[in-house]
């Protein structure tokens, strides 16, 4: 008998909406995120919100260790049920919005997958950028949305601070469309696949990102507004200028060189005696 059959058995759990479930059933889709992840044995992969166990079957397979994270403690016991008998595998009881992903990358990154709750995507992608020293990668079903706003161009609409701060830490690849029927219960959004690979390497080792966070979420705090108004405490338009920056334009665009360059300047217009 199949892992997968096994773990058909054990569960008969009605998604619960405070969790954003929508597990995913579609074997075909199922097994294109397993070859996009490419497990190996040497492998140490963590699984956020592994839910009906149904990626988790794909990829354990390959004889990785694999630490499962899940927050909902019916579906603890169906997966343990499931997965138990692999000597490799664990299952953490918590949120994956206040893990410490660290503690499990002893001696080696790690490499992270999941079916991100729609709800809490967003948090749970800029908390996980904060632990790209010690990951690899990262593959996610995410809102298609989502995905098209982290890996977006300057001048584009879907161009923001999710983007910026993601492209500042990651290499973004997004990979396939993942359809509503696909799941169930199907959602009312289309999804999709982003692989993100923290860079080996930061681009622009001079730059904090704390300062960088702050600059980007105050550049889109009001989008319509131009660049002068949403930074009239931080930068004069001097300053702007010297860096090729026109004040009168709005932060869409803005590249990811323009913001690290306004975040590397040695003191803001706030900070000035």
């Amino acid at each position: 008998m199949s892992i997968r059959k096994s773990v058909e058995q054990v569960v008969n759990h009605r998604p619960r909406k405070r969790f954003g479930q929508n597990f995913l059933r579609d074997e075909g889709v199922i097994h294109a995120i397993a070859r996009a992840v490419a497990a190996h044995k040497t492998d140490h992969i963590v699984e956020i919100g592994p839910g009906e166990g149904a990626l988790t079957d794909a990829l354990i397979t390959s004889g990785c260790q694999l630490d499962a994270i899940e927050l909902d403690r019916d579906l603890r016991a169906r997966l343990l049920a499931a997965f138990s008998g692999y000597p490799r595998f664990t299952l953490h009881s918590a949120d994956a919005l206040n893990f410490d992903f660290a503690s499990l990358a002893e001696g080696q990154n790690i490499r992270v997958v999941g079916n991100l709750p729609y709800n809490i995507s967003t948090p749970l992608i800029f908390k996980l950028l904060d632990y790209g020293s010690v990951i690899s990668d990262m593959h996610f079903m995410l809102q298609h949305e989502v995905v098209e706003r982290m890996g977006a161009k300057p001048g584009n609409k879907e161009w923001g601070r999710l983007g910026v701060m993601t492209q500042f830490r990651c290499e973004v690849e997004p990979l396939f469309a993942v359809p509503p029927e696909a799941f169930y219960p199907p959602p009312k959004v289309q999804s999709a696949i982003v692989r993100l690979a923290p860079h080996l390497q930061c681009p622009w080792p001079e730059c904090d990102p704390v300062k960088l966070n702050r600059i980007v979420t105050q550049a889109f705090a009001q989008r319509r507004k131009t660049l002068r108004n949403n930074f009239k405490n931080m930068f004069d338009d001097s300053t702007m200028q010297s860096l090729g920056i026109d004040p009168s334009a709005r932060a869409e665009s803005l590249s990811l060189n323009d913001f690290v360059a306004l975040a590397s300047l040695p003191k803001w217009v706030t900070e000035r005696d």
